[in-house]
């Protein structure tokens, strides 16, 4: 079983979807209109990209680490 971060962030200008990207897999995003179908949805998305990769030979990647970092505003 693998474990990725995701990025689920509110898009109030496309109707209040939300959009999921995936770090560690460039290129991996998708959307849902609520959060519960957007988390269903990368879940798909995850697999189905993990799936192409090994279809195709290629490493599967690891997971990335996230921080936070502050910064003042100016």
């Amino acid at each position: 079983m693998l474990k990725y971060k995701i990025i689920l962030e509110r898009n109030e200008d496309n109707e209040g979807y939300y959009t999921v990207t995936v770090p560690a897999l460039p290129g991996c995003v998708t959307q849902g209109r609520t959060k519960k179908e957007a988390l269903l949805r990368a879940r798909e998305a995850i697999e189905g990209y993990l799936e192409s990769l090994q279809k195709d030979g290629l490493p599967i990647p690891a997971d990335v680490e996230l921080a936070e970092v502050t910064v003042a505003s100016h």
